[in-house]
């Protein structure tokens, strides 16, 4: 299709009576769109929190474990009494 085809489809396009709008539209936009943030914005809020127990836990747990040190001997040596 040549440029000159293309501009001529879309002034026909645009010749044509538009449809009509609802005068809501503006207004149940903006509050979909308040929704939808406030929904993102829970759960990032959400994300964070779960990932502060995550590290939190993780924290509580090498403390207790210790998993950098070296385990325990398995045999122990022997006894030389009095």
């Amino acid at each position: 299709m040549r440029h000159g085809d293309k501009e001529a489809a879309v002034r026909r396009l645009l010749d044509t009576p538009h449809p009509p709008v609802p005068r809501d539209l503006g207004a149940r936009a903006a509050a979909r769109g308040g929704r939808v943030r406030r929904r993102e914005r829970a759960l990032r809020r959400a994300g964070g929190v779960l990932a502060g127990l995550v590290a939190l836990g993780f924290t509580v747990w090498a403390a207790e474990v210790r998993p950098w040190e070296p385990p325990p001997a398995a045999t122990t040596p022997p006894f030389a009494g009095p």
